[in-house]
């Protein structure tokens, strides 16, 4: 199973579901992240992951752009932004949006901004796992049968 998922900046949301996706699937699904205006990955993203065992430290912000014309069985955004100017893939891949505010906007004290980050993975990874349940193994997957809630 592939799976791209987008935001605006791919900064901080899909970065983290990225990883957090790649590591509750153990490897059985191909995850990558994207954005419709790349920037770079934020150190508290990287720094939230780093607190529960995953390291993104080498993942790198890339334009949805490269992902021009492949193949994906489910396209998941996670931000408004990206939904909205998300392309159209080739294959009809299941479409799946969650909307979360962008952590890196929050303002205040660091310990404001890394919370901000926690909550945006915690979340994120309680819908992936239910997103894992789901669709089973990468060899059962249900295509189009995806739940629609999540």
């Amino acid at each position: 199973m592939k799976v791209l998922i987008l935001c605006t900046g791919n900064s901080a949301r899909s970065q983290m579901a990225e990883g957090i996706l790649r590591a509750l699937s153990k490897g059985e699904i191909e995850v990558a992240s994207a954005g419709t205006h790349p920037s770079c990955v934020h150190p508290l993203a990287v720094e939230a992951l780093r607190e529960i065992g995953i390291d993104i430290s080498q993942h790198r912000s890339k334009s949805v752009d490269e992902f021009s014309g492949q193949r994906f069985d489910v396209v998941i955004t996670v931000c408004d932004r990206a939904q909205e100017s998300c392309p159209v893939f080739p294959g009809a891949p299941k479409r799946i949006h969650w909307s979360y505010d962008d952590p890196a906007a929050v303002e205040g004290a660091p310990e404001e901004k890394l919370a901000a980050f926690r909550r945006v993975r915690d979340d994120l990874a309680v819908r992936l796992s239910s997103f894992l349940d789901a669709v089973g193994s990468a060899d059962s997957f249900p295509g189009p049968s995806v739940p629609r809630g999540l």
